[in-house]
Parts: C-alpha cells; sequence; structure tokens
C-alpha cells in the first residue's frame, strides 16, 4: 500500500509544484510579490493535503510563539526536500538562501527566481559569500525572513553535522537574531527515495539566538541546540514509528 501511496502522492504532488512555477513564471513577469502569495498560500497548502490525505503524513509545529518575526534568520535542519515545501507556510514572507545552480532550471528556477531568493554558487568561494551577504540584506530591507539550512545540504537522521560558516556571516552582519529549527523530515520523506512513509513530521522552533555573540560561540550554540533536540526527535519518532528506524543514520564501523 505505501508503494501506491508514494506514486500517487508523488505524481500529485509534483504536478502541482510544476503547474505553481509555471503560473509564476508568467505572473512574475508583471507582479513578483504576487509570486509569494501564489506559492505559499495556494501551492504549498495543496502539497500539505496531499501529503495529509494521501500520502498520511501530519506536520506539528512546536514553539509556534518564536515564529512571524519579519526580522529574523531561521536555521534549520535540513533531512528533506519537504522543509523547502513546507517551511514557508509557516513564515510566509520568508526567503531561502538556494544553490545557485537551481535557479538555472528551467521554469523552476524562473520561479525561484521571481519569488526572491538567496543564491549561493559554491564555486565562486569568497564571492559567493559576499554576494549572498549583498542579497541577504536587500531581503532584510523588504522585511522578509531568511531561512538557511547551516550545513547546506540534506543529510540522515543521526548523521553526523556539518555546519558551514555561512550562518554565522548573516548573524554577524546582519546583526539579526537566529532562530533554530529542529526535525525528524527525514524519517518519512528520505533524501532520494521514491517512498513516503506514513507518521508525523515535527518542527520544533527554538528560542532566538540574539545578536552579540563570536563566531565561534555562536556556531557551537546553533549547532548544539539543534542537534539536541533532533536527537531527541529521533528517539520520540522511532518510538512512535518502529518501522522507520532504519532511516536512522548508522555509522560504519
Amino acid at each position: 500500500m505505501i508503494y501506491i501511496r508514494s506514486l500517487v502522492f508523488n505524481i500529485l504532488a509534483y504536478s502541482v509544484i510544476g503547474l505553481g512555477c509555471i503560473v509564476n513564471s508568467i505572473i512574475g513577469i508583471f507582479n513578483r510579490d504576487v509570486t509569494i502569495k501564489v506559492w505559499n498560500y495556494v501551492v504549498l497548502p495543496t502539497v500539505i493535503l496531499l501529503l495529509k490525505h494521501i500520502a498520511k503524513i501530519t506536520i506539528e509545529v512546536r514553539g509556534k510563539e518564536y515564529l512571524n518575526q519579519d526580522n529574523a534568520v531561521y536555521a534549520g535542519k535540513h533531512q528533506s526536500a519537504v522543509e523547502t515545501y513546507t517551511l514557508t507556510t509557516l513564515i510566509p514572507k520568508a526567503t531561502y538562501v538556494m544553490k545557485k545552480e537551481l535557479t538555472k532550471i528551467p521554469v523552476f528556477g524562473w520561479a525561484q527566481a521571481f519569488y526572491g531568493i538567496i543564491p549561493v554558487d559554491r564555486s565562486a568561494g569568497s564571492a559567493a559569500m559576499k554576494n549572498m551577504l549583498r542579497c541577504a540584506k536587500e531581503m532584510v530591507e523588504k522585511k522578509r525572513p531568511i531561512i538557511i539550512f547551516p550545513e547546506g545540504t540534506r543529510r540522515k537522521p543521526g548523521q553526523e553535522p556539518a555546519y558551514k560558516p555561512g550562518v554565522a556571516l548573516l548573524y554577524q552582519h546582519l546583526n539579526l537574531a537566529v532562530i533554530p529549527i529542529a526535525s525528524n523530515t527525514g524519517f518519512f520523506w528520505a533524501k532520494n527515495s521514491f517512498l513516503r512513509y506514513p507518521g508525523k513530521i515535527i518542527y520544533e522552533i527554538m528560542p532566538p539566538i540574539q545578536p552579540g555573540l563570536n563566531k565561534q560561540e555562536f556556531m557551537e550554540k546553533l549547532q548544539n541546540t539543534i542537534e539536541e533536540k533532533c536527537n531527541e526527535l529521533n528517539i520520540e519518532t522511532i518510538n512512535a514509528y518502529p518501522y522507520v528506524s532504519n532511516m536512522l543514520y548508522k555509522k560504519e564501523q
């Protein structure tokens, strides 16, 4: 049954996302602000409904009191594509720090460009960080919160963390609070997996890390805060859904 549900969900969800990209690529020519509303109030809520009713995946948000802060950077654990399809429904005006190469994908990339993202060219070295910071400052001026995945790529639940300095650059130069987000998404929508396992995705929004720490202090606090909570969520998830235990990263001996 899981294969059938996954197949139906994938077909419908990616069709909705594809149609949304086409619509926004057209609308964006005339009004970029409208693309934000189309994406976060129409396209993505439809994907979430499909998650709930077809894939049997629900979403619980803990720490909602820390959401809806315009002048903030949200730093989240990245285990799955589902974060990019759900977090801006919680923070509707938010923009993502995203790999620049994704913007080069026809239609999809155009839609992201009109939506307004902060591109990072990983091959450009220090110039990439300067450009990221410049774009981030523009978004802050527009009162758009920023979502960044500090590890830069998806990692399995329980896998050793690999935090990169980009988030510290934003923290130091934007003078904004950074709000950590832990999650368990990788158990239900795993990286490069066709299957969507039923269960409950949990986003744990945690208290802001206020400006003022040095780079090392900030990185240690951010990583410890996110990873400790993720470890708690891993245990909670496996206890509730033993059939996803194989998704937990097992370190090779």
